[in-house]
């Protein structure tokens, strides 16, 4: 059976051009999702955060595939939305002021009454202390400029800039959240050879 994946079904939205900024229209996509605060190198919500969207995302795959219940399909990268109140602090990497949402999205025969099933199947295994804040919501970003950065993400602000540029000059202004979308593990891929999307919503001057 031939196995679903998302990456490929939306290949302008998860492998954009690293050397061109392009603009695209990203329609409503369900996703599981939590919001937090904080640096998420060194804030324990960021970690927490990430064990119960895996831990989901994976009992809701498997469990499904045992039943045949649906389609296989790959587990979808993480993604974050990330901003400031202080959207300067936030330009200037002042990461203890971040607030955050991470999320990863699922495909869209998924119903709500299975995620919820799954995330009780992970209660029972693990308890993980924040599965009661996540939310499966559909998410539409609409009209977007983004493009692929390779590299640690620590060096990832001359990328974001350009970006910026990009927009400011064609006659847009941001009109959302700032988008990373990562493609690469950082346990086990060099930190010049990680790939992330980077994606800004935006709209006409």
């Amino acid at each position: 059976m031939t196995k679903t994946d998302l990456k490929k079904t939306w290949t302008e939205l998860y492998n954009p051009s690293a050397k061109v900024v392009s603009i695209v229209d990203v329609p409503a996509l369900s996703f599981l999702m939590i919001d937090g605060a904080g640096d998420p190198n060194t804030a324990p919500a960021y970690v927490e955060a990430l064990e119960v969207l895996y831990g989901v995302s994976y009992t809701l795959k498997f469990t499904l595939k045992k039943r045949g219940e649906t389609p296989d399909y790959t587990v979808m990268p993480l993604e974050g939305l990330w901003w400031s109140d202080d959207m300067d602090s936030f330009l200037m990497g002042r990461k203890d002021q971040w607030l955050w949402t991470a999320m990863i999205m699922q495909p869209d025969f998924i119903t709500a009454e299975q995620v919820q099933e799954a995330a009780e199947e992970l209660r029972r295994k693990k308890d993980p202390p924040a599965l009661g804040k996540l939310r499966f919501e559909r998410f539409a970003e609409g009209l977007s400029a983004q493009i692929m950065y390779f590299g640690p993400y620590s060096a990832e602000a001359p990328t974001i800039e350009r970006l910026h540029r990009f927009i400011e000059e064609n006659g847009y202004v941001r009109a959302g959240k700032h988008h990373e979308i990562y493609l690469g593990d950082p346990r086990r891929t060099a930190p010049e050879k990680l790939k992330t999307v980077i994606r800004q919503p935006m709209k006409k001057m």
